[in-house]
């Protein structure tokens, strides 16, 4: 049982994706079509992270079980297993947002300047499990499901790749790195060159609908952090209550707005 009605589509849909990528790995055995097949599914499997990321925040069934299957699904199309982001990212970078010394997704450099996009985002794909990990000392048992389940994903691929090398490392293996890297490289343009205390300042906000849409509302990201509990379809409705506290500077124009007509870019 789902416990908001509006995960219903997204769910059906991304775990359709994970069924198709069995499909594609006992029915499909040309090279070629594997690898096109990856690239096509680059976009839509980005998009996943940030619903991995919702999921972390807001579980989306009633009960543990499914949860654990969803994860499971989750970790084969973004390579962020259990719990891995409620460590790093709830329990971590939510909470150490506002310090770029204690931060779990920190833009900043130890003496002080920016990172570049590309050494953020392999700095913090490549520490995510080991960051999680320095989180988890504080919270042994959800470490502990943590562990449990990427062993148990860790073997769903390892036994995969043994019956089929290549079309494990198309249809799963590729996904799982670029995964991480395309969350870590998501998440540079929330924060990075915001280094303040007031957390109305502190983040980027993208109000351009079909991101909103693709994304589960990801633009609203100052409403996100200002209350990280709230389910990503109320977030429009609660940026509406504090979008006057944001400063204008902070709501961006995005890449997508170039793929978006006119009268759907922005909804401020």
């Amino acid at each position: 049982m789902l416990r908001h009605p509006a995960d219903r589509f997204p769910v059906i849909l991304i775990l359709s994706l994970t069924a198709l990528d069995f499909v594609m790995y006992f029915m499909v055995e040309s090279v070629a079509v594997l690898a096109a097949y990856l690239l096509a599914m680059l976009i839509p499997k980005g998009c996943i992270c940030a619903w991995n990321h919702h999921h972390q925040h807001t579980l989306t069934f009633v009960h543990t079980l499914p949860n654990r299957f969803l994860e499971l699904s989750y970790g084969l199309h973004t390579g962020a297993t259990t719990h891995l982001w409620l460590l790093h990212h709830v329990f971590g970078h939510h909470r150490n947002f506002l310090n770029q010394e204690l931060d779990e997704s920190r833009w900043r450099r130890r003496d002080g300047t920016r990172m570049g996009t590309l050494e953020y985002t392999l700095t913090v794909a490549l520490t995510s499990y080991y960051r999680g990990f320095l989180v988890g000392r504080r919270y042994p048992d959800k470490y502990r499901t943590h562990v449990i389940f990427t062993l148990l994903a860790a073997a769903v691929v390892i036994g995969l790749t043994i019956a089929k090398p290549v079309a494990a490392l198309m249809l799963f293996i590729l996904p799982m790195i670029t995964g991480l890297l395309i969350t870590a490289w998501a998440t540079y343009d929330h924060h990075a060159g915001l280094d303040t205390g007031d957390e109305f300042n502190a983040s980027y906000n993208n109000m351009n609908r079909i991101f909103n849409l693709l994304t589960g509302n990801l633009g609203y990201h100052t409403a996100h952090h200002h209350k990280q509990g709230v389910h990503w379809s109320e977030l429009p409705r609660l940026h509406d209550e504090i979008k006057d506290q944001i400063p204008n500077a902070l709501f961006r124009a995005s890449l997508w707005d170039l793929l978006t007509p006119a009268h759907l870019q922005r909804h401020a």
